[in-house]
């Protein structure tokens, strides 16, 4: 029997020209050539090697998760690995209780973990990285068969060396912070595996370590947990963005007839959200042009509840999920500006502009809504913001940290530095969410609408920027000043990997030791 899961540790030695290398499933074939490496490899430990039969028990079990490194033809490492339904374990589980005493009839087909029996590493080739090859293999292997993560006693090699001064977590607390270099420990950490507990007594014999071993843990981040119901939800949404022009219009009736246009074009790509920009329906107010402003747009709001009505329908016979950016409401004598998800389910949901322009306030007298929530669909969790709001970088984030993966903007800007102001906090909230930021707004002009006369706008898709996105961080870009729609996908199984696996983690890494953010 050997000790578990020690990749290569020892500094780079001088290797044999290499002209092969490859990964294959391990045979018992290799058997006295695996032997050999073991005995070597792990020299300071006590029956060093597994036995034959136990080998080959791993193999007839489990045959994909025994895999081997081959240099020039040569076996030069093995990884080795069950499938364990952790359920019937504790975490202060020893390495004979989780091997079934080394003959592996814990080993479960049906099982949630895959847990690493083994690693190990031909010291001639060391420093090839082979280890980090086989860690691979071995988190595809667990995305493959949709399992929960993979899990594993390591050893603490080194810990001999200080354990009259430091508790086992104080020195793994030690070697996070880089004040005390432990290969192996650092290995795993590279390999984002996260400690779950310390054991005592995991590995009899192994007195290098005291017998504690580090519960090492890799989270499957696209692990779907089994269900009887038909899954509904995509990995893949397409977004439809309605770059519209505002223009004047007969009546109620020509502008529903327009966002139908627009509406079934979008549908027409197969997409799963429509998003209309804020106030898409002041040309409305051309009537009232005489009356003052804020009487004006009190006699456009009175056009919501039939245009929200009109969208919810489109919303079911075109089969898609509407963001009629916003309109005015009325509410208990005060003017909001608001929003409606017409889901494809027949439901509709509200939100509420939280911060008004100053404009907004002065020339209509509106008032800010209190409502901030995050809102469920067939496609995942998703915010609405509209306009200003995505200026304030708190209501991103507390939407964040309701587990939201895109984020609708519909926006009204008149001016290319309001516009900017509006792409540019945009896009700086893709990045700090780690979420995808949909924008659209409009375009053309209204002389004869009072405060709605101009407009500029460039609807564009937002990605964080990581090796997954777009370097830029931009997914999609309309033409500016144009009417037209702009589609894209979103892959949202991005984000899950960006969330735990991307090179810098704006979410997880926030100091809330240091500060917080609470919505009241």
């Amino acid at each position: 029997m050997a000790s578990p899961n020690t990749p290569e540790v020892q500094a780079p030695v001088a290797h044999p020209e290499i002209e092969k290398v490859e990964l294959k499933y391990l045979t018992i074939r290799e058997y006295k050539q695996l032997r050999d490496i073991m005995e070597e490899a792990y020299a300071v430990l006590p029956d060093a090697a597994w036995a034959r039969e136990e080998i080959q028990a791993l193999i007839k079990r489990f045959p994909e998760g025994q895999v081997a490194i081959h240099i020039n033809g040569q076996l030069a490492g093995c990884a080795l690995s069950i499938i364990v339904d952790y359920t019937r374990f504790k975490d202060t589980h020893t390495y004979e209780e989780i091997t079934g005493n080394y003959k592996f009839d814990t080993h479960d087909p049906d099982g949630n973990i895959l847990y690493g029996v083994d690693v190990f590493v031909d010291p001639r080739f060391r420093g090839l990285r082979l280890g980090r090859r086989m860690y691979d293999y071995r988190k595809e292997l667990c995305e493959e068969l949709n399992l929960e993560g993979i899990m594993f006693g390591g050893r603490l090699p080194k810990y001999h060396q200080y354990a009259d001064d430091l508790t086992p977590k104080q020195y793994i607390d030690r070697v996070k912070s880089k004040d005390i270099h432990d290969p192996v420990l650092n290995f795993q950490f590279a390999n984002d595996f996260t400690v779950k507990r310390i054991i005592k007594g995991y590995l009899e014999g192994d007195h290098e370590s005291q017998e504690y071993a580090a519960l090492l843990l890799w989270n499957n981040v696209l692990y779907t947990a089994p269900t009887r119901k038909v899954g509904t939800e995509k990995s893949v949404v397409r977004l439809g963005l309605v770059q519209w022009q505002m223009r004047p219009y007969s009546g109620m009736d020509e502008l529903v007839e327009h966002a139908e246009y627009f509406v079934d074009a979008v549908a027409a790509y197969r997409s799963d959200f429509a998003l209309f920009p804020e106030f898409f329906n002041a040309p409305l107010m051309a009537d009232y042009n005489h009356l003052p402003e804020p009487e004006a747009i009190r006699k456009l709001a009175e056009f919501t509840e039939p245009l929200v009505k009109k969208f919810s329908e489109f919303s079911i016979s075109y089969n898609i999920n509407i963001i009629t950016g916003s309109m005015p409401s009325v509410e208990n004598g005060k003017l909001y500006n608001v929003g409606y998800l017409c889901k494809r389910d027949g439901s509709v949901e509200k939100f509420y502009k939280l911060h008004v322009t100053p404009d907004e306030a002065k020339v209509w007298g509106m008032t800010g809504g209190k409502k901030l929530k995050a809102f469920d669909t067939d496609c995942g969790k998703i915010g609405i913001l509209i306009c200003y709001d995505v200026e304030f970088p708190e209501l991103p984030r507390l939407l964040a940290e309701q587990d939201v993966d895109i984020l609708f903007v519909p926006f009204l800007t008149d001016t290319q530095n309001g516009y900017s102001r509006v792409r540019h906090c945009a896009q700086a909230r893709a990045i700090e969410n780690e979420c995808y930021v949909a924008i659209a707004g409009s375009v053309g002009n209204l002389p004869k609408v009072h405060n709605m006369d101009i407009q500029y706008a460039q609807s564009m898709v937002f990605t964080p920027c990581d090796f997954a996105f777009p370097s830029n961080g931009v997914k999609a870009e309309a033409t500016p000043n144009t009417e037209m729609i702009l589609v894209a996908d979103v892959d949202l199984d991005l984000l899950k990997e960006l969330h735990v696996h991307g090179s810098v983690h704006n979410l997880r890494d926030r100091r809330t030791d240091v500060y917080n953010l609470s919505l009241r």
